[in-house]
């Protein structure tokens, strides 16, 4: 298929690769300098989009996105396919996927997850929203760049699904870390800890998968440096996100709220700004209980 990609920062550049090795042509577009492995660069996103069956957008915030459907939707034929990875408000994603349909462009919301390791080894989460036509055009592409896509339901259920699950995430990451500077100050070691808790009612993923302990479970950021796999300004970008959206749909997140706090202190008050999110860790074992 002729493949039109916008966005090829630290994400995109893998993806859009990947489906390159593949054999699809892929022309792509970045507002930086940048070169990709058997992708053609043009000019503009227009330029990009204009011919291609299929166009993939992985863009920082909903008003970029906003801005660039103006752009390319315009320049895409009657029949393609727009599929966007990146994660937004859930508004912002539904409002674009209107303004496709009414170009006669399918398109699906589906952000990812499993970060850059994922994106190069061609091991993402795809969640997504649209049609059940727009999902079944998309999914061959799905399986290239990544091992898992849903359909979530209709436009925006991907980006909801993504901001439900990573604020479960930025929530049970506090928690693991809390308890591990909790156990140092019992005098507890960080390894029988684990050798517990990952065994136990405790079990999650932070814990288990993504440990904030250096030296303990598998590897993970912590075991360098926590120089991120996930960074944390990231995680305060989809917890705002999660608490966007449930003051839009008026639920009660009171953890999500607390979350999005800790992690705001963090990034912009402390020393979290380019560090993994599970540097938390460290933030707490600084900590006192005042």
């Amino acid at each position: 298929m002729k493949i039109g990609f916008i966005g090829l920062g630290n994400m995109g550049n893998p993806m859009a690769a990947n489906l390159a090795k593949a054999g699809h042509e892929v022309t792509g577009f970045d507002m930086a300098d940048v070169d990709v492995a058997g992708v053609t660069m043009v000019g503009s996103g227009a330029d990009a989009a204009s011919g291609a069956d299929i166009v993939i957008t992985m863009l920082p915030n909903g008003q970029i996105l906003r801005a660039v459907a103006d752009e390319i939707i315009p320049a895409m034929q009657s029949g393609s396919v727009w599929i966007d990875c990146s994660t937004v408000d859930v508004d912002s994603a539904r409002a674009v996927a209107d303004q496709a349909k009414e170009s006669g462009v399918l398109a699906v919301d589906a952000p990812v997850s499993g970060g850059i390791g994922g994106a190069a080894a061609g091991t993402l989460t795809f969640m997504a929203g649209g049609s059940d036509d727009a999902f079944a055009k998309a999914e061959p592409l799905f399986d290239i760049m990544g091992q898992k896509a849903v359909h979530c339901g209709e436009s925006g259920a991907g980006q909801a699904a993504k901001i439900c699950n990573n604020m479960i995430l930025g929530v049970t990451m506090i928690a693991t870390c809390e308890a591990f500077a909790l156990a140092d100050k019992l005098g507890l070691d960080r390894q029988k800890m684990f050798d517990v808790v990952s065994t136990s009612s405790g079990y999650s993923w932070t814990m288990n998968a993504y440990c904030p302990a250096p030296g303990v479970g598998p590897t993970s950021p912590a075991d360098n440096g926590y120089q991120p796999g996930f960074a944390a300004e990231l995680m305060l970008k989809d917890l705002r996100l999660s608490q966007q959206a449930a003051e839009s749909a008026d639920a009660d997140t009171p953890m999500g709220q607390v979350a999005t706090s800790l992690y705001e202190k963090f990034v912009e008050a402390e020393d979290g700004l380019g560090m993994d999110f599970s540097a938390m860790l460290p933030r707490f074992e600084k900590r006192g209980r005042g």
